[in-house]
């Protein structure tokens, strides 16, 4: 097994303490607390507001989060090279309450995965290979990688990374809750 890379998230977190009209105030997020003595899935997409992350990514681990947790699974993770004010928008446009959405704006995380890959030929620029992983206290028990990673892809795979293959593992792999 291999650790997640260890890097520190740049989150934004609401505190309605601040008594201002935009209550959310920086959050650093470690890997470290994410990650560690929690079993944790993790899917990694292309983009916040993109068409396959939007109707089906997304919302399918969302619809199935209960099931994950009976599986054990304590956070359900999504994961994109997008800024935290992007993810919260989205978070809300596609009303995730349970999935965590976590930006990795700078990209370093997926980097440091060997995930990062060059999508200028979308407009996009450098963006995560679509991918998911099951992570227990940090070290990476199985991951889901899409084919065909490359820079400047012309298509988007999408057919390892889903929430279906991933309960189905959890499903044969079963592991006390």
């Amino acid at each position: 097994m291999n650790a997640v890379p260890n890097v520190t998230f740049k989150t934004r977190v609401r505190n309605d303490a601040l008594k201002v009209p935009n209550p959310f105030e920086w959050k650093d997020l470690t890997s470290a607390e994410i990650f560690k003595g929690k079993r944790v899935v993790l899917f990694a997409l292309p983009g916040a507001f993109t068409p396959t992350c939007s109707t089906s990514h997304l919302p399918r681990f969302e619809k199935l989060y209960d099931e994950f947790r009976s599986h054990g699974v304590d956070q359900v993770v999504c994961l994109s090279v997008n800024d935290a004010f992007v993810m919260y928008q989205w978070g809300l446009s596609q009303n995730a309450k349970n999935v965590f959405l976590l930006p990795d704006g700078s990209g370093e995380f997926s980097r440091k995965m060997g995930m990062l890959v060059d999508k200028s030929n979308l407009g996009f620029g450098m963006r995560s290979w679509r991918y998911s992983m099951l992570v227990e206290d940090g070290e990476i028990v199985k991951m889901f990688i899409e084919d065909g990673y490359s820079d400047n892809c012309p298509t988007d795979p999408f057919a390892v990374s889903d929430a279906d293959t991933m309960l189905g593992f959890l499903k044969e792999n079963r592991k006390a809750a």
